[in-house]
C-alpha cells in the first residue's frame, strides 16, 4: 500500500512540476502561428493537368523560356482536393503543387487518392506537403502495444515516463527558449527532472532508484562541465548549419545563445546513454547485495567497476554511432566538398559532432564509478542494519 502511494505521490508531483514548468517556460513567449494563413488537411480527388516547363513563378523573365537557364525551369502540377478539416471541411478546392529544378525537393509528384496538407495564401491553395501524421500516430501505438505486451506493468511505467520526457522537452524547455530563458539553466533543470522521474516511475522510490539518479546526474553534470570548458577550447560559434543560421535571424527580434544550444544538446543528448549506464550498475549491485548477504564496501564497489567496464564499450559505440547516423548526409557532402581531410575534421560542424559524442562519453565513464559508488554507500547501510 505504502509503495503504490508513493508511485502515485511520484507521478502527481511530476504532472504538477510539469504544469507550473510550462506555466513559467511560457512567460514572454511570442506566438508565431501567422492567422492569415490557412493549413488543412486534404485527400486529392483527382489530377487536372500536369504542366511542364512552367515559369509563372517567374514573372521577371520574358516569354522567351529558351532565355530561361535549365536549372530555373519548373513544373507544376494542377489538382482538385477534399478538405478534411477545419471550417470548409467537404470543399472540393483547386490546388497546385510546384517544383523549380535549382531547388531540391523533398515530395514526390502527386497522385489520386494521397493525403496532403494544403496551404491558402494570396486567394490560392498550395501544395504544402504529404500528410505524414498518421502513419506516425500508427507506428507509434504499435510501439506502445509491443511496450504494454512485453513489458507489463514495467511497459506501463515505461511509456508513461516517455511521456513524461517527451513533455518536459516539448512543453517546458522548448517555450523556454523561444521566450528567451537561460537556456544553460533550464537544460540542467529538464535533465535532472526527466532522470529523476524516470527513475522514480520505473524503479520506484527506494536506494537502487536514489543511487541511479545520484550517478546519472553527476555524469550528466560532467558532460556538461566538459561542453563548456571546450567550448571556448574550441572557439565555437554556435553557427554549425543552415539551420543555425536561420536561428540568428528569429522572428519578434528573438535573439538565440547558439553556443548554448550546443551544450543543451549534449546533455540532453548524452542523458538517455548515461541513464542506461547508471542504472544497469545500481540494479546488478542490487543483486549481489541480494544474492550474497552481508558484503563489503570495496567488494560492492569492485563488482560495480567490474560490470561498468563491460556496458562502457556498448555504451560508447551506441552514443558515438548515433551521432554519426544523424548527421550522414551533411558529413557526406562536407567531404566531398571540403578539399582536404585537415579542413573536414577542422569544421565547426565535424568539431560539434566530435564534442558531443566525446563529452557524452566522459559522462559515461564519470557514471560508472559514481554509481557504483553511490551504491557501496548506500546498500551498505542497508548491511550495517541487518547485523545489528
Amino acid at each position: 500500500m505504502r509503495i503504490r502511494i508513493t508511485y502515485l505521490a511520484t507521478i502527481i508531483i511530476a504532472f504538477l512540476f510539469l504544469i507550473i514548468g510550462s506555466k513559467i517556460a511560457s512567460i514572454g513567449m511570442i506566438n508565431f502561428q501567422n492567422p492569415s494563413q490557412e493549413i488543412v488537411r486534404a485527400k486529392v480527388e483527382r489530377i487536372v493537368d500536369r504542366i511542364e516547363n512552367n515559369f509563372d513563378f517567374l514573372d521577371d523573365f520574358d516569354d522567351d523560356y529558351n532565355d530561361i537557364p535549365l536549372m530555373m525551369q519548373g513544373s507544376k502540377t494542377i489538382f482538385e482536393a477534399k478538405i478534411l478539416n477545419g471550417r470548409r471541411k467537404g470543399e472540393i478546392v483547386t490546388a497546385s503543387q510546384r517544383f523549380i529544378n535549382m531547388l531540391p525537393s523533398n515530395d514526390r509528384d502527386i497522385s489520386r487518392n494521397a493525403s496532403v496538407l494544403l496551404t491558402y495564401s494570396n486567394n490560392e491553395w498550395h501544395f504544402n506537403g504529404f500528410y505524414r501524421i498518421n502513419g506516425l500516430v500508427w507506428l507509434g501505438v504499435l510501439f506502445v502495444l509491443c511496450v504494454l505486451i512485453l513489458g507489463r506493468r514495467k511497459g506501463v511505467n515505461t511509456i508513461l515516463s516517455l511521456g513524461l520526457t517527451c513533455a518536459a522537452i516539448f512543453t517546458v524547455f522548448i517555450p523556454a527558449i523561444l521566450s528567451e530563458k537561460n537556456i544553460y539553466l533550464m537544460a540542467i533543470l529538464v535533465c535532472v527532472y526527466t532522470t529523476v522521474v524516470t527513475l522514480l516511475i520505473v524503479i520506484g522510490f527506494n536506494k537502487k532508484s536514489l543511487a541511479s539518479v545520484a550517478g546519472c546526474v553527476s555524469g550528466i553534470l560532467v558532460a556538461g562541465i566538459i561542453a563548456l570548458v571546450m567550448d571556448r577550447v574550441l572557439n565555437l560559434s554556435g553557427i554549425v548549419d543552415e539551420h543555425s543560421r536561420y536561428l540568428i535571424n528569429m522572428p519578434g527580434g528573438i535573439k538565440l545563445n547558439l553556443r548554448a544550444l550546443i551544450f543543451a544538446g549534449i546533455i540532453i543528448g548524452a542523458m538517455g546513454a548515461i541513464m542506461d549506464v547508471a542504472i544497469s550498475i545500481a540494479s546488478s549491485l542490487w543483486e549481489i547485495k541480494e544474492k550474497a548477504g552481508v558484503i563489503g564496501f570495496s567488494s560492492l564497489f569492485r563488482s560495480g567497476l567490474n560490470i561498468g567496464r563491460d556496458i562502457m564499450g556498448s555504451m560508447a559505440n551506441t552514443l558515438i554511432l548515433a551521432y554519426i547516423g544523424s548527421s550522414l548526409s551533411v558529413v557526406l557532402l562536407l567531404s566531398v566538398f571540403s578539399g582536404s581531410t585537415l579542413n573536414l575534421f577542422n569544421s565547426e560542424m565535424i568539431a560539434v559532432e566530435i564534442l558531443q559524442a566525446l563529452a557524452g562519453s566522459f559522462g559515461i565513464l564519470a557514471a560508472m564509478p559514481l554509481t557504483a559508488l553511490f551504491c557501496s554507500i548506500l546498500y551498505l547501510k542497508d548491511n550495517k542494519n541487518e547485523n545489528k
